[in-house]
């Protein structure tokens, strides 16, 4: 049987902007909330999935292609908010405001690694602060915060990050990075 790694394309996070949403975060309290540690933050780009870890070497030689097309962006935080689905939240996330370099980046990576065009709705950037528990949703309305100074990500490369299922947190690795331009 082959051996096959969960892969996903992410973008890392700079400590000082991991500081201030997890300050953030004392807005949101509820007991069926886990909040992400914060080694696990992170900007995705593109969630990959399993895959035989035989394809990795052209899984990297395609993300460093499609890196070397588009040139580093910024992105502008919008509000801290549960998430997807407001009246049915699966999450607490960081949610920026939509930018096309990003929407480029991850439509780009989507079709190089699968050969297939992304579908569905445009791809949101956003941070994964805290998950709810699959058997409790909040029953009153959670917050949505805007920080009072304006938070950014610059965004000058991207990795091929690995996740490895664990309790009560997956742990994840880079396994290569790839600077954009």
């Amino acid at each position: 049987m082959k051996e096959s790694i969960r892969l996903f394309v992410a973008a890392a996070l700079p400590p000082a902007l991991v500081d201030s949403l997890q300050e953030q975060l004392q807005h949101f309290s509820h007991p069926a909330l886990r909040f992400m540690p914060r080694e696990n933050l992170h900007l995705t780009l593109y969630f990959i999935g399993q895959v035989p870890r035989e394809q990795l070497p052209l899984l990297q030689r395609q993300i460093g292609r499609v890196a070397s097309r588009h040139q580093p962006f910024t992105l502008q935080l919008e509000q801290i908010e549960p998430g997807p689905k407001p009246k049915n939240p699966r999450l607490v996330w960081a949610r920026f405001a939509p930018h096309p370099t990003f929407e480029a980046l991850s439509r780009e990576l989507a079709e190089a690694l699968t050969g297939q065009p992304l579908k569905g709705q445009k791809p949101l950037p956003h941070i994964t602060l805290a998950r709810f528990r699959k058997d409790q949703k909040p029953q009153q309305p959670l917050p949505h915060v805007t920080p009072e100074e304006p938070l950014q990500l610059a965004v000058q490369e991207i990795a091929l990050w690995q996740s490895a299922l664990g309790s009560p947190h997956p742990t994840y690795s880079v396994l290569s990075s790839y600077p954009l331009g």
